[in-house]
């Protein structure tokens, strides 16, 4: 299986999206690229798209489309990614899937594949408000995976029952449209993410392939 491959992952929250794209990054070789550290590390460069996205988060506003996109354009130019990208959060709605389109057109870099893990609502209501996570960001949950006797955790502001559930409204009202936009074009790859995660795993490199 050829590892130069540009995929975006797309799912509900606590699908497992970012467990997933870790192991497709250590698969594939190919970066693992996230708004939020994309964000960040254009700020930290100090590009002329960082310093404006972080002025707007410093008073606690959205970042623009055009400029999230511009930032992406810049971060899929860099030599690391000209084999591929694992894209994880973005897009987030349809106009961002069309100008995100749009940009890798520009730099002839057509996505190869759309994976979609799908998890019934219910079932990640119970993985999201029993995940925990520690000082150095390792998630647990408290059923599946619960954290070493003795050892601090804590419980994110967005994993309790009220947030998930607004997340997964906004997920289906916003996110979702997505989906038919990339059907489309014939690129969307499902998978059953109720499966264990190696399972899970193993399904996506078999899509792909």
């Amino acid at each position: 299986m050829t590892s130069s491959m540009r995929i975006i992952l797309v799912g509900p929250p606590g699908a497992g999206k970012g467990t997933q794209a870790k192991r497709l990054v250590e698969r594939l070789g190919i970066p693992h690229i996230s708004t939020g550290d994309m964000l960040r590390a254009a700020r930290a460069a100090g590009t002329e798209l960082g310093v404006r996205a972080g002025e707007l988060m410093d008073k606690g506003q959205l970042v623009p489309d055009e400029v999230v996109i511009g930032i992406v354009e810049e971060r899929i130019n860099q030599e690391d990614a000209k084999t591929g990208f694992v894209l994880d959060g973005f897009p987030r709605t349809l106009p961002q899937a069309r100008a995100l389109d749009a940009a890798l057109l520009r730099n002839s870099q057509p996505l190869d594949a759309v994976v979609q893990i799908d998890v019934d609502d219910k079932v990640l209501e119970h993985r999201v408000t029993g995940r925990r996570s520690d000082k150095d960001g390792n998630i647990y949950h408290t059923e599946f995976n619960p954290p070493p006797t003795g050892l601090e955790v804590i419980q994110r502001k967005d994993d309790t029952a009220e947030a998930i559930k607004s997340r997964l409204e906004k997920y289906w009202s916003e996110t979702s449209p997505i989906i038919p936009f990339y059907e489309k074009k014939g690129i969307i790859k499902k998978i059953d993410g109720l499966r264990q995660p190696d399972e899970v795993t193993y399904d996506i490199i078999a899509a792909l392939s």
